[in-house]
């Protein structure tokens, strides 16, 4: 599929994702949805990349929200469509079953904070602002937002900022633990390609279980997730990468995964 609205890259083993609408500051169209949905499952099948940075175009913006010229359209029947695509792309995204790092690097509004929440690590420019201003617009978050930040942080919080509709910044959402870490603009980029690259010179194996073990405790009980922890182990400790990884431990050298 050629992209108009989004650019792929890969650097070694990290694929860098960029929305690419900096006019329309990043916003979500159909369109771009689309792209969303075929470049991440060309990800997915692709055993070269292990870990995913998405970010956005320009200076201004990460994904400043849907695009608000098609949103005005929806009826009742076309916008619970438009819920469920959105739902499922970045379901997908979230259970990619690889590392996916949000390098927010502006407005992450509406669909946008949506798009980052789905991400599993977020960092952030000193410059980035975050927020769920939908009720503005006399409706809801549709892509996940009432769902996955009410997990991330508090449901007391979540529920101020997306019925408030106010913005923060990135210093706040740092507070509040809505990103991992702020850093200056220019050097977001270098710190999220810094991490990508820190966790592809890991067994990918354990990366890959590691990562399923932690998203599993939005839907086990604690019991249920630590079966699903105990088995992902003993996985781990069946595999070529398990015996390479003590044994360089043990030689004191640099182990050499194969991912196998």
């Amino acid at each position: 599929m050629n992209y108009s609205n989004i650019l792929f890259e890969q650097k070694n083993h990290v694929g860098i994702l960029i929305i690419n609408r900096p006019d329309k500051l990043n916003a979500l169209n159909d369109k771009t949805l689309d792209e969303l949905h075929d470049c991440f499952s060309s990800i997915n099948n692709d055993k070269d990349i292990y870990v995913v940075i998405i970010t956005g175009s320009g200076e201004k913006a990460f994904v400043a929200g849907a695009d608000i010229s098609e949103l005005n359209k929806l009826d009742k029947d076309s916008a619970k469509k438009f819920s469920e695509k959105g739902q499922s792309i970045f379901y997908s995204i979230e259970n990619l079953g690889k590392p996916v790092i949000a390098a927010v690097n502006g407005f992450a509004l509406g669909g946008g904070c949506e798009l980052a929440l789905a991400c599993h690590i977020r960092y952030a420019s000193d410059k980035a602002k975050f927020g769920q201003p939908e009720v503005n617009l006399g409706i809801i978050p549709g892509y996940g937002g009432t769902q996955r930040l009410t997990r991330l942080i508090n449901p007391g919080r979540s529920a101020e900022m997306i019925l408030s509709a106010d913005i923060i910044d990135a210093n706040e959402a740092y507070r509040i633990g809505l990103v991992s870490k702020v850093f200056p603009a220019d050097e977001l980029m270098n710190k999220a390609i810094e991490l990508a690259e820190k966790i592809s010179s890991k067994g990918q194996i354990a990366i890959s279980l590691a990562l399923k073990s932690v998203i599993s405790t939005e839907e086990l009980t604690d019991t249920e997730g630590q079966k699903l922890e105990s088995d992902m182990f003993a996985y781990c400790c069946g595999t070529e990468d398990f015996k390479e990884g003590t044994s360089a431990f043990l030689e004191k050298r640099k182990p050499n995964f194969k991912n196998s």
